[in-house]
């Protein structure tokens, strides 16, 4: 499988997870309260996975193609990777607000709702941002010896929660987002 296509993978399990967080959010302006536990450990999941694994690699990646002879690349790179910063920052905000509700503290509800709406939209809009224009850009411009040479620079992880080798925090959570998706 190629850089691109593992990628694009993890945007397909991570817009699975965005879309169980989107319905927790539906049932919370609706006044219904969610499985706290269970939103806990999706916005765990994208913390741990998207911005200690998956960014990074992007990342790496986008520095590798940055200086292609492309305008409108090169700017949508900048963009992206100054978005992994903005999308760290909004995974602490929320997994800090979800353990204050956990721990019994009181959180405004209509706070939460506007972080975790904040949050989302910006998940989705920078999936959007890549799988739109980053990676179309990128599959037309680079070589197959500079993604070749690019793999080798690149560390390999089993994805914790969709990948062969889930790890047990993970497991609830996957089954929960099975049975969330029928």
């Amino acid at each position: 499988m190629t850089l691109l296509n593992e990628l694009h993978q993890d945007h397909l399990n991570l817009n699975k997870l965005l879309a169980v967080l989107g319905n927790k959010l539906s049932k919370l302006k609706q006044g219904e309260l969610p499985n706290f536990i269970l939103l806990a450990d999706a916005v765990d999941y994208i913390s741990n996975y998207a911005d200690r694994y998956h960014h990074p690699r992007e990342d790496e990646m986008y520095h590798y193609f940055h200086d292609l002879d492309c305008k409108e690349l090169t700017e949508a790179i900048d963009l992206c990777v100054a978005e992994h910063k903005r999308l760290k920052q909004y995974s602490d905000e929320l997994l800090v607000e979800v353990d204050c509700i956990l721990n019994d503290a009181v959180v405004p509800m209509d706070e939460f709702i506007d972080l975790l709406d904040t949050f989302l939209t910006h998940q989705v809009e920078h999936l959007n941002l890549e799988e739109g224009t980053l990676f179309p850009l990128l599959d037309d411009l680079a070589s197959a010896e500079q993604w070749a040479e690019l793999e080798l620079k690149l560390p390999k992880m089993d994805d914790p929660l969709f990948g062969e080798q889930q790890k047990e925090r993970y497991t609830q959570l996957y089954t929960d987002l099975l049975q969330d998706m029928q």
